[in-house]
């Protein structure tokens, strides 16, 4: 059970080992992009490229729906990003239980979010854990761990794809010794559990009132979605990427900034402490070019002030 690119891997790790896949589980298809056309998901694709049965319920709370997965008689339920939450009357269908491949160190970011939630936190490293699901919020017991360090530039699109084959490699270890009784669960520390959100387009607002660190994280967090973006002259101009300088005294919030020579981009905006250089930009209606580049053609953005206000 999986829809996004993250769950690929997982799918493909369980067919290369061999195992007889009764079926595989996934969203819905849905409308998305401009044109709004019918998309199917990653994990879909993935699957009928193999020729596999997939199945796409609404909702697993239907007791047809429980009833048809009963059915397949499943031994154990891989679980990797599905985007439903399942109940007891699922766990409890395979003998084996239902394991979920989660994208953090349990009990740290439990929830939706634990890839931009680990970068937005600056943890300076997460990784994947396998975990025999229970009917909370990723609080089962832990079957394996895999730390994955997190780089200085990763964003939530490339620490994804590692985190992603790690997963994969992980469950791969997991699964054999856990169906033939040799790995031992172990209780989630409650204490040390912190939890994450989905994520929303409006998160994407850059506030210049705060610190360019933090602001640096967050356009590495929600690239590519939602993106962080800021208005200027009235037109939308997303920042793509950025890293925060350092400045002597107070900048003014918002503020665009020449930045001293050597340093990483040669325009920066005013932050609440310190200064974000603009590596990479896009206007809108225009395409992604560099802070320099952006600089050179667009008179009258050095000294002007860009404003939070609005969502894309």
């Amino acid at each position: 059970m999986g829809t996004p690119e993250f769950a690929v891997p997982s799918l493909e790790q369980i067919v290369s080992d061999k195992y007889e896949l009764a079926a595989v589980y996934t969203q819905p298809d849905r409308p998305e992009g401009r044109g709004r056309a019918v998309a199917e998901s990653p994990v879909k694709k993935a699957a009928l490229r193999r020729g596999l049965t997939v199945l796409q319920p609404v909702t697993l709370r239907d007791p047809a729906e429980v009833e048809r997965l009963a059915a397949l008689k499943p031994d154990v339920i891989v679980v990797a990003a599905f985007g439903q939450i399942l109940r007891q009357q699922v766990l409890d269908l395979p003998p084996l239980g239902c394991l979920n491949v989660h994208a953090s160190l349990l009990p740290r970011h439990r929830g939706a979010s634990p890839i931009p939630a680990a970068i937005l936190a600056g943890d300076s490293e997460t990784g994947v854990t396998v975990v025999l699901m229970d009917a909370g919020m990723d609080t089962g017991p832990i079957l394996s761990q895999m730390i994955v360090g997190i780089e200085p530039q990763d964003t939530t699109e490339s620490l994804t794809t590692r985190l992603a084959l790690a997963g994969a490699r992980l469950l791969g270890e997991t699964l054999f010794p856990w169906s033939e009784g040799s790995l031992k669960p172990r209780p989630q520390e409650a204490t040390r559990a912190t939890y994450t959100r989905p994520i929303k387009k409006e998160d994407g607002a850059i506030d210049w009132r705060l610190p360019a660190t933090d602001i640096s994280r967050r356009v590495r967090a929600f690239y590519p979605w939602p993106g962080c973006y800021t208005r200027w002259q009235g037109r939308l101009l997303r920042i793509l990427e950025a890293v925060p300088l350092p400045r002597e005294g107070k900048a003014v919030p918002g503020l665009v900034v020449a930045v001293p020579a050597g340093s990483p981009s040669v325009v920066g905006v005013g932050t609440g402490d310190g200064v974000l250089g603009l590596l990479r930009v896009q206007l809108e209606g225009k395409r992604a070019i560099s802070g320099a580049d952006f600089l050179r053609g667009q008179r009258g953005f050095l000294g002007d002030v860009l404003t939070s206000a609005g969502r894309p």
